[in-house]
């Protein structure tokens, strides 16, 4: 039983350490992102938004050569 606790806060543990890391890439971009707005298109959203979304289809687009992860959503 202590052994079956044991593995479950290992768990729990490395996918809270792994969620927590991916959160703050995540924020640590966003500001970046932020900042290139307001330095090169005057805080307006619209370019770099235009580019996140087809960057994003493209690495979703590359491993299967499909896009059937949008799917899942």
């Amino acid at each position: 039983m202590a052994e079956i606790k044991r593995n479950t806060l290992l768990y729990f543990g490395k996918n809270l350490y792994a969620m927590v890391g991916i959160v703050l890439v995540w924020r640590g971009l966003w500001y970046i992102i932020d900042e290139v707005d307001i330095a090169f298109f005057n805080g307006e959203h619209f370019w770099t938004a235009v580019v996140g979304v087809a960057l994003g289809f493209f690495l979703l687009y590359i491993p299967d050569k499909d896009l059937k992860e949008i799917e899942k959503l």
